[in-house]
Protein backbone atom coordinates (compact mmCIF):
# COMPACT_ATOMS: atom_id res chain seq x y z
CA UNK A 1 0.00 0.00 0.00
CA UNK A 2 1.37 3.44 -0.96
CA UNK A 3 0.32 7.02 -0.29
CA UNK A 4 -0.52 9.59 -2.98
CA UNK A 5 3.07 10.84 -2.79
CA UNK A 6 4.36 7.37 -3.62
CA UNK A 7 5.64 6.63 -0.13
CA UNK A 8 4.77 3.31 1.40
CA UNK A 9 1.80 3.72 3.73
CA UNK A 10 2.04 2.18 7.19
CA UNK A 11 0.23 -1.10 7.75
CA UNK A 12 -3.00 -0.47 9.64
CA UNK A 13 -3.17 -2.93 12.53
CA UNK A 14 -5.71 -3.92 15.18
CA UNK A 15 -4.66 -5.72 18.37
CA UNK A 16 -7.10 -8.13 20.02
CA UNK A 17 -6.34 -9.73 23.39
CA UNK A 18 -8.54 -10.23 26.44
CA UNK A 19 -5.67 -9.47 28.84
CA UNK A 20 -5.58 -5.71 29.17
CA UNK A 21 -1.94 -5.53 30.25
CA UNK A 22 -0.82 -7.69 27.32
CA UNK A 23 -2.97 -5.80 24.84
CA UNK A 24 -1.78 -2.38 25.99
CA UNK A 25 1.82 -3.55 26.01
CA UNK A 26 1.60 -4.75 22.41
CA UNK A 27 -0.14 -1.56 21.33
CA UNK A 28 2.62 0.48 22.98
CA UNK A 29 5.33 -1.58 21.28
CA UNK A 30 3.64 -1.29 17.89
CA UNK A 31 3.50 2.48 18.28
CA UNK A 32 7.30 2.51 18.30
CA UNK A 33 7.75 0.39 15.19
CA UNK A 34 8.27 1.81 11.70
CA UNK A 35 5.68 1.02 9.07
CA UNK A 36 2.89 0.13 11.50
CA UNK A 37 -0.09 2.20 12.62
CA UNK A 38 -2.37 0.88 15.38
CA UNK A 39 -5.93 1.86 14.45
CA UNK A 40 -7.80 -0.01 17.17
CA UNK A 41 -7.77 -2.66 19.90
CA UNK A 42 -10.30 -5.01 21.43
CA UNK A 43 -10.78 -7.61 24.13
CA UNK A 44 -12.51 -10.56 22.41
CA UNK A 45 -13.34 -12.12 19.08
CA UNK A 46 -16.74 -10.49 18.81
CA UNK A 47 -15.12 -7.10 19.17
CA UNK A 48 -12.45 -8.08 16.65
CA UNK A 49 -15.04 -8.73 13.95
CA UNK A 50 -16.83 -5.47 14.73
CA UNK A 51 -13.59 -3.46 14.60
CA UNK A 52 -12.61 -5.00 11.27
CA UNK A 53 -16.01 -4.06 9.85
CA UNK A 54 -15.63 -0.48 11.10
CA UNK A 55 -11.95 0.17 10.46
CA UNK A 56 -10.93 -2.16 7.59
CA UNK A 57 -7.42 -2.75 8.93
CA UNK A 58 -4.71 -4.49 6.93
CA UNK A 59 -3.81 -6.91 9.72
CA UNK A 60 -5.33 -8.16 12.98
CA UNK A 61 -3.01 -9.44 15.69
CA UNK A 62 -5.38 -11.95 17.27
CA UNK A 63 -5.21 -13.67 20.64
CA UNK A 64 -6.59 -17.20 20.60
CA UNK A 65 -8.21 -17.89 23.95
CA UNK A 66 -10.81 -15.22 24.61
CA UNK A 67 -14.33 -15.03 26.03
CA UNK A 68 -17.51 -14.94 23.93
CA UNK A 69 -15.80 -15.66 20.61
CA UNK A 70 -12.33 -17.20 20.51
CA UNK A 71 -9.56 -16.32 18.08
CA UNK A 72 -10.15 -19.21 15.68
CA UNK A 73 -13.84 -18.42 15.20
CA UNK A 74 -13.14 -14.70 14.88
CA UNK A 75 -10.49 -15.47 12.27
CA UNK A 76 -12.95 -17.61 10.30
CA UNK A 77 -15.54 -14.82 10.29
CA UNK A 78 -13.04 -12.13 9.33
CA UNK A 79 -11.52 -14.12 6.49
CA UNK A 80 -14.98 -15.02 5.17
CA UNK A 81 -16.51 -11.55 5.42
CA UNK A 82 -13.48 -9.25 5.05
CA UNK A 83 -10.87 -11.07 2.94
CA UNK A 84 -8.81 -7.91 2.55
CA UNK A 85 -7.79 -8.18 6.21
CA UNK A 86 -5.08 -10.66 7.16
CA UNK A 87 -4.83 -12.30 10.58
CA UNK A 88 -1.71 -13.07 12.59
CA UNK A 89 -2.44 -15.04 15.74
CA UNK A 90 -0.84 -14.36 19.11
CA UNK A 91 0.05 -17.55 20.94
CA UNK A 92 2.63 -19.47 22.89
CA UNK A 93 4.86 -21.76 20.84
CA UNK A 94 3.41 -25.00 22.20
CA UNK A 95 -0.24 -23.95 22.03
CA UNK A 96 -1.04 -26.33 19.15
CA UNK A 97 -4.63 -27.05 20.16
CA UNK A 98 -5.56 -23.39 19.75
CA UNK A 99 -3.10 -22.43 17.02
CA UNK A 100 -3.97 -25.03 14.40
CA UNK A 101 -7.73 -24.32 14.28
CA UNK A 102 -6.91 -20.65 13.71
CA UNK A 103 -4.51 -21.49 10.88
CA UNK A 104 -7.13 -23.73 9.30
CA UNK A 105 -9.62 -20.85 9.66
CA UNK A 106 -7.39 -18.62 7.53
CA UNK A 107 -4.76 -17.03 9.78
CA UNK A 108 -1.59 -16.42 7.77
CA UNK A 109 0.96 -16.25 10.56
CA UNK A 110 1.64 -16.42 14.25
CA UNK A 111 3.60 -14.52 16.88
CA UNK A 112 4.43 -15.42 20.43
CA UNK A 113 3.33 -12.81 22.92
CA UNK A 114 6.92 -12.06 23.83
CA UNK A 115 7.91 -11.38 20.22
CA UNK A 116 10.28 -8.49 19.63
CA UNK A 117 9.69 -5.51 17.37
CA UNK A 118 11.66 -6.95 14.43
CA UNK A 119 9.63 -10.18 14.55
CA UNK A 120 6.34 -8.28 14.54
CA UNK A 121 7.37 -6.10 11.60
CA UNK A 122 8.50 -9.15 9.61
CA UNK A 123 5.26 -10.99 10.36
CA UNK A 124 3.05 -8.04 9.35
CA UNK A 125 5.04 -7.31 6.19
CA UNK A 126 5.13 -11.00 5.35
CA UNK A 127 1.38 -11.60 5.42
CA UNK A 128 0.74 -8.38 3.51
CA UNK A 129 3.13 -9.51 0.78
CA UNK A 130 1.36 -12.86 0.51
CA UNK A 131 3.81 -14.95 2.52
CA UNK A 132 2.82 -17.24 5.37
CA UNK A 133 4.44 -16.03 8.56
CA UNK A 134 5.07 -19.52 9.91
CA UNK A 135 8.29 -21.06 11.11
CA UNK A 136 9.38 -24.31 9.38
CA UNK A 137 8.61 -26.19 12.61
CA UNK A 138 5.04 -24.89 12.71
CA UNK A 139 4.55 -25.57 9.00
CA UNK A 140 5.69 -29.16 9.50
CA UNK A 141 3.48 -29.68 12.55
CA UNK A 142 0.49 -28.14 10.74
CA UNK A 143 0.95 -30.48 7.79
CA UNK A 144 1.21 -33.42 10.17
CA UNK A 145 -2.01 -32.38 11.92
CA UNK A 146 -3.85 -31.93 8.62
CA UNK A 147 -2.62 -35.30 7.39
CA UNK A 148 -3.76 -36.98 10.60
CA UNK A 149 -7.21 -35.42 10.29
CA UNK A 150 -7.58 -36.81 6.77
CA UNK A 151 -6.71 -40.38 7.72
CA UNK A 152 -9.68 -42.77 7.59
CA UNK A 153 -11.11 -43.88 10.91
CA UNK A 154 -9.61 -47.16 12.07
CA UNK A 155 -11.70 -50.23 11.40
CA UNK A 156 -13.60 -51.50 14.43
CA UNK A 157 -11.96 -54.29 16.40
CA UNK A 158 -13.42 -57.72 15.59
CA UNK A 159 -15.92 -58.65 18.34
CA UNK A 160 -16.15 -61.92 20.25
CA UNK A 161 -12.62 -62.99 19.46
CA UNK A 162 -13.18 -63.29 15.72
CA UNK A 163 -10.03 -63.57 13.65
CA UNK A 164 -9.35 -61.25 10.73
CA UNK A 165 -10.30 -63.94 8.21
CA UNK A 166 -13.50 -64.82 10.08
CA UNK A 167 -14.42 -61.14 10.13
CA UNK A 168 -13.78 -60.88 6.38
CA UNK A 169 -16.09 -63.84 5.77
CA UNK A 170 -18.76 -62.25 7.98
CA UNK A 171 -18.57 -58.98 6.05
CA UNK A 172 -18.92 -60.79 2.73
CA UNK A 173 -21.92 -62.70 4.08
CA UNK A 174 -23.46 -59.35 5.00
CA UNK A 175 -22.87 -58.21 1.43
CA UNK A 176 -24.99 -61.14 0.22
CA UNK A 177 -22.29 -63.40 -1.17
CA UNK A 178 -22.66 -67.16 -1.35
CA UNK A 179 -19.96 -69.49 -0.05
CA UNK A 180 -18.68 -70.01 -3.59
CA UNK A 181 -18.48 -66.25 -4.21
CA UNK A 182 -16.70 -65.71 -0.89
CA UNK A 183 -14.21 -68.46 -1.78
CA UNK A 184 -13.42 -66.77 -5.10
CA UNK A 185 -13.12 -63.33 -3.51
CA UNK A 186 -10.75 -64.60 -0.81
CA UNK A 187 -8.87 -67.02 -3.09
CA UNK A 188 -9.56 -69.98 -0.80
CA UNK A 189 -11.53 -73.21 -1.11
CA UNK A 190 -15.22 -73.49 -0.34
CA UNK A 191 -14.31 -75.90 2.48
CA UNK A 192 -12.13 -73.22 4.07
CA UNK A 193 -15.00 -70.74 3.88
CA UNK A 194 -17.30 -73.24 5.57
CA UNK A 195 -14.72 -73.74 8.35
CA UNK A 196 -14.52 -69.97 8.92
CA UNK A 197 -18.33 -69.76 9.02
CA UNK A 198 -18.60 -72.62 11.51
CA UNK A 199 -15.96 -70.99 13.71
CA UNK A 200 -17.54 -67.53 13.66
CA UNK A 201 -21.01 -68.99 14.32
CA UNK A 202 -19.63 -70.90 17.31
CA UNK A 203 -17.89 -67.80 18.74
CA UNK A 204 -20.86 -65.48 18.29
CA UNK A 205 -23.74 -67.88 18.95
CA UNK A 206 -25.24 -67.17 15.54
CA UNK A 207 -27.47 -69.81 13.96
CA UNK A 208 -27.93 -68.71 10.36
CA UNK A 209 -26.85 -66.19 7.72
CA UNK A 210 -29.72 -63.81 8.47
CA UNK A 211 -28.50 -63.49 12.07
CA UNK A 212 -24.96 -63.07 10.76
CA UNK A 213 -26.04 -60.15 8.60
CA UNK A 214 -27.78 -58.43 11.53
CA UNK A 215 -24.72 -59.09 13.71
CA UNK A 216 -22.39 -57.50 11.16
CA UNK A 217 -24.62 -54.41 10.90
CA UNK A 218 -24.99 -54.16 14.67
CA UNK A 219 -21.22 -54.24 15.27
CA UNK A 220 -20.40 -51.72 12.55
CA UNK A 221 -18.58 -54.29 10.42
CA UNK A 222 -20.86 -53.68 7.43
CA UNK A 223 -23.47 -51.13 6.41
CA UNK A 224 -27.03 -51.86 5.31
CA UNK A 225 -27.58 -51.19 1.58
CA UNK A 226 -29.64 -48.08 2.43
CA UNK A 227 -26.66 -46.59 4.30
CA UNK A 228 -24.10 -47.20 1.56
CA UNK A 229 -23.06 -44.39 -0.77
CA UNK A 230 -24.59 -44.59 -4.22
Amino acid sequence: MTTESGAKAPARVIVVDDQTVVREGIVMLLGLLPGIEVVGSGGDGEEAVRLVAELAPDVVLMDLRMPRVDGAEATRRIRAEYPGTQVVVLTTFADDDSLFPALRAGARGYLTKDAGGDEIVRAVEGVLSGDAGLSPQIQRRLLERLSESELPAPAPEPPDGLTTRETEVLVLIAEGMTNQEIARAMHVSTATVKTHINNLFAKTGLKDRAQAVRYAYGHGLAKPPSARPT
